[in-house]
Formats: structure tokens, sequence, C-alpha cells
């Protein structure tokens, strides 16, 4: 195995190094090249080459991967039984560009296994771009942070082709999906949106709000800080400090009152952290040093401040 794995890294080397200029025929590896095996660990180290290297030399390498037929290897993953392999030849056939493997590739966009679905969206995003999406339209399962920062970057979008279905995942029953289209918002500034996930504020779920709130700091207009003050109280504590932070963020000196408020008005160590780091951040240093200095003033919140105050250092 090992003297294989010399053998398909020097001859994946010499592509890259001379292209096509310099072919030589090699009668051994082609012989191995002949093999179940062989051919198994060829596609998996050329798979693994393909993420390293870009432009030209990636080039290279799928054309080594058209010249031996691997795409052969890689769909007949697509008919196994364990997860793990079928996910496998979807990544496989995705890295190598193989749009004419996408037919194969949908239906497992359904598949029960999270392992193998999540290669299938990644894949259909790849090869559709923001078309690739549309299985969020309908679909069941929770999409993973990991999974929706990866379609994320992998994806290009023109707003004026998107409206509508943006429209119906901020509608979706699923939570993953309302998260996932708002993260899209932020990403894309698509300004256009912003009643609509103000709307999701009194969403039922907990992740839902919080994620509105960095949608509406990022689309944010000049009613965005009133706004939060408005709905601040009727939010429940995770959210609350979440809209301190992205108050914060808007460095709004109008905001102080406010801050000072829920920093000597309140218990919750969450809520006075957030007011405190808030208040540094428009620069009221001296103000929370003469709390530090009073003597009457509550432990906690001293060591909050001390806390807040480091963290700046």
């Amino acid at each position: 195995m090992h003297k294989w794995s010399e053998m398909i890294d020097e001859k994946v080397s010499e592509a890259i190094v001379y292209g096509p200029e310099e072919k030589r025929e090699d009668e051994i590896f082609n012989t191995y090249s002949q093999e179940s095996s062989f051919r198994n660990l060829f596609l998996e180290r050329l798979v693994a080459s393909e993420k390293k290297f870009s432009g030209g030399a990636q080039d290279e390498i799928k054309k080594i991967f058209t010249d031996y037929n691997l795409q052969k290897e890689a769909l007949k993953k697509l008919d196994q039984k364990k997860p793990h392999i079928i996910a496998e030849g979807i990544q496989e056939l995705t890295a190598m560009k193989v749009e004419t493997a996408v037919p194969k590739i949908m239906p497992f966009l359904n598949h029960p296994s999270s392992q193998v679905y999540q290669e299938a969206q990644y894949a259909m995003v790849v090869f559709k771009g923001f078309q690739g999406l549309h299985f969020l339209n309908d679909f069941a399962y929770i999409i993973s942070d990991w999974q929706q920062l990866r379609l994320l970057r992998s994806i290009n979008l023109d707003p004026d082709q998107c409206q509508q279905v943006v429209n119906v995942w901020l509608d979706s029953q699923n939570t993953s999906v309302i998260i996932f289209a708002l993260r899209l918002l932020r990403k894309f500034q698509m300004l256009g949106f912003y009643d609509k996930a103000k709307g999701l504020l009194v969403h039922p779920a907990m992740d839902v709000r919080i994620e509105a709130v960095k949608a509406l700091q990022s689309l944010e207009n000049t009613s965005t800080t009133t706004e939060f003050k408005e709905i601040y109280e009727e939010q429940p504590l995770e959210v609350q400090i979440e809209i301190l932070k992205a108050m914060k963020l808007s460095h709004d000196p109008r905001c102080a009152d406010f801050y000072k408020e829920k920093l000597n008005g309140t218990n919750l160590p969450g809520v006075k952290i957030a007011a405190a780091e808030a208040l540094l951040s428009l620069g009221y240093h001296d103000y929370l040093l003469e709390i530090i200095e009073n003597d009457a003033s509550c432990p906690q919140l001293v060591q909050i401040i001390k806390h807040a105050l480091q963290e700046k250092i």
C-alpha cells in the first residue's frame, strides 16, 4: 500500500510540475491502474491532492482523473449501502466537478443519514450555485451550524433572483432553515428583508430570535437601536443579551443611558456584563472606574466591571 501511495504521488507530482508536455508511458503504473484496490487508493489520493492545489495544478489533477476514468469508482460508491461510502463517493464526484453525476446525487438529498445528505447538499450548491439550495423549500432535517457555514461559503447570490425563495425559507417550519436564511441576509446585505427579520423577534424559537437580532444589526438603519430598546423588555434573557451586544456594535452614544440602566438596574450577571462592555465601547471608562472606587457599590457589579476593563486591556 505504501509503495502504491508513492507511485500515485509521483504521478500527480509529475503532472503538476511538467504538465501535458512531459507525458511518459509507465507500463507498471498502467498495469496497477487496472486493479480495483489500486484504483480506489488512486482516487482517494487524487481528491486529497485536489484540495491542496488551485488553478492549473487542479486542472492537471482533474485530467488524470478523467484519463484513468476514475469517476467509475466514485459512481460505484453511490450504489453501496454504507452511508460513509456513499458520502465518500459524492465528495469525490463533487471535488472532481463531475456534473454528469448530478442526477445520481440528487436523490441523496433525502437520505436518512446526515453524513450522506450533507454531502449531497454541498454537491448541489457546488454544481448549481444558489439554485442548488432549493432543497431547503421542504427540508425536514436540522442543518448543522457547520453545514450552514459550508453552504454559505460556497454560494454567490444575485439578490434579484432569490426574493421569493428567501421569503419561503423565512416562513419555514424548520427553524434551522430560518436561521440559514437570516445568515444569508447578513452575508449578502439583503436590506429589503429588514422588516421580515424584525417580525421574527416574536418567533417561538429562541435561536431564531437571536439570529434575527444579528441580522437586524447587520442590516441596520436609523431606527434599529430604537426598535431594539422597544422590544428589549419582552424578550427572554438570552435575546436581551444579544440585543445589548448588537447595540454595542452601532457605537451610538444615545444608547449610553440605556446601558447604564441595564448595568445598575438588574441582578442578572449576563446583562450587566454586556452593558458594561457596551459603555466601555462608548468611552465610559471613567464612569465605570467611579463605580469600582465607590465603597457602596455592589461587590458583584465591581467584579463584572473589573472583568470588562481587563478584557479591554
